[in-house]
């Protein structure tokens, strides 16, 4: 999947971020969420799965685009 195919729903640019590279909420055509965050180790995930950590103003942004 192609990040041109997703809908961000954050990193509207009020923050200090710059080429895509700050933590972001993205929503995929079947309604499914791809986060983009700092790699956390503060546990191992199964096989083919990863952690991520992103603040929480950036969870809160994604809720407001949904509407939530």
């Amino acid at each position: 999947m192609a990040r041109e195919e997703l809908t961000r729903l954050t990193g509207s640019g009020s923050g200090n971020c710059n080429n895509d590279d700050c933590p972001n909420v993205y929503r995929t055509e079947s309604g499914s969420f791809v986060v983009q965050g700092d790699i956390s180790d503060a546990f191992r995930p199964p096989p083919g799965e990863g952690l991520v950590q992103i603040p929480e103003h950036i969870l809160r942004e994604a809720f407001r685009a949904l509407g939530w």
